[in-house]
């Protein structure tokens, strides 16, 4: 349901709403929409409930909380709960990134600058280097690391403490976590896809803290086809609002949206330009498959890794692609999405390439 008093803006509101927002670009603004407390979360009750049990109890006994392991696709919020752990704890955050770590001594110079209780945040954590990982293993159990002066024969290991802080990794790919690194986490959070209603409030919440006029039929229709994902719905909503001040009246209404989404490729499914293709290449360059993911992805003048992990997610997610061992599938959804129609046989066929 709506509030419609959240959505609803005169004109003076509406001024000091924007006047009040620092003049920045797109990467600002995204800053600006991430929640600040875990009271301000939208979605993933079970892992917000679980990390609060965390948080609260290391507050309880004041010490750092375990090490921390956020997991799931792209643009569900792992960042943002990242920084919401620091504010909650009152602490500080050192931010970086599992390819930022190509040495040993890139992490140790960063680990040795932690203060007590800091909060240090890995993105990608799957991509850092096995040598800052071997560190890092000592460093998460022990509060130590050992720092090798010198080369050959002579080298000599120097071990440093480190203060107790509290390691937050995120990482898209768990299974590409090493046995381990991933056991050395106290807490693991799985994330999970957003339902609409979830979406709904998260392009409220953003329409509101931006000083946008929306109706809820225009909210619902951007949450509809945000593919799961409060990123993407962050994204069309500043896209739609751009429509909506060019080419109309300032005000986000279901026709308003409905318009600008398909100015933007983006249909009704929440589908691109590119997912449109990979099923369009699928279908009427390989009648459906099975098709290897790199012969797809020269289909489509794309890298095999962005088809893989940027297109394929919500494409099995909504049934319309399958893996199967022998290569991608299309399914009879996909086929009737882009308007066509399978072949009699083609179900019988597609279900034995499944198993075989």
């Amino acid at each position: 349901m709506h509030d419609e008093s959240v959505t609803d803006f005169d004109a003076d509101q509406h001024d000091e709403t924007l006047s009040a927002l620092p003049q920045t670009g797109e990467r600002e603004v995204e800053t600006t929409l991430r929640p600040r407390k875990l009271a301000e979360f939208v979605g993933q009750p079970r892992v917000r409930e679980q990390l609060e049990l965390v948080l609260e109890s290391a507050r309880r006994r004041g010490v750092p909380p375990d090490h921390v392991l956020l997991s799931g696709p792209p643009g569900l919020g792992k960042t943002s709960l990242a920084m919401i752990i620091a504010e909650e704890l009152d602490a500080s955050i050192r931010i970086t990134s599992g390819p930022a770590l190509e040495r040993a001594g890139d992490l140790a110079a960063m680990l040795s600058n932690l203060a007590e209780g800091d909060v240090l945040f890995i993105d990608e954590i799957h991509r850092i280097a096995r040598p800052a990982e071997e560190m890092l293993y000592l460093a998460m159990e022990d509060f130590r690391v050992d720092v090798v002066v010198g080369k050959g024969p002579g080298a000599t290991s120097i071990p440093l403490e480190i203060a107790p802080f509290t390691l937050v990794g995120a990482t898209t790919r768990s299974g590409a976590l090493t046995g381990p690194l991933r056991d050395r986490f106290g807490f693991t959070g799985q994330m999970e896809f957003y339902g609409d209603d979830e979406l709904d409030l998260v392009v409220t919440r953003a329409a509101t803290i931006l000083g946008i006029a929306i109706d809820p039929e225009g909210s619902a229709e951007i949450a509809r086809r945000s593919r799961g994902t409060p990123r993407i719905a962050n994204r069309l909503l500043r896209r739609v609002r751009d429509y909506a001040e060019v080419r109309a009246d300032g005000r986000i209404t279901l026709e308003v949206t409905r318009a600008a989404l398909e100015v933007y490729d983006v249909d009704e499914l929440g589908l691109d330009r590119l997912d449109r293709a990979v099923l369009s290449a699928l279908v009427n360059s390989f009648g459906g498959g099975p098709v290897g993911v790199s012969t797809l992805a020269v289909a489509v003048g794309e890298e095999p890794t962005t088809v893989e992990e940027v297109c394929e997610p919500y494409l099995v997610r909504a049934g319309m692609l399958a893996r199967t061992p022998r290569g991608r599938v299309a399914t009879a959804t996909a086929w009737e999405h882009l308007g066509l129609r399978p072949p009699a046989d083609y179900g019988r066929s597609e279900q034995s390439s499944l198993f075989d």
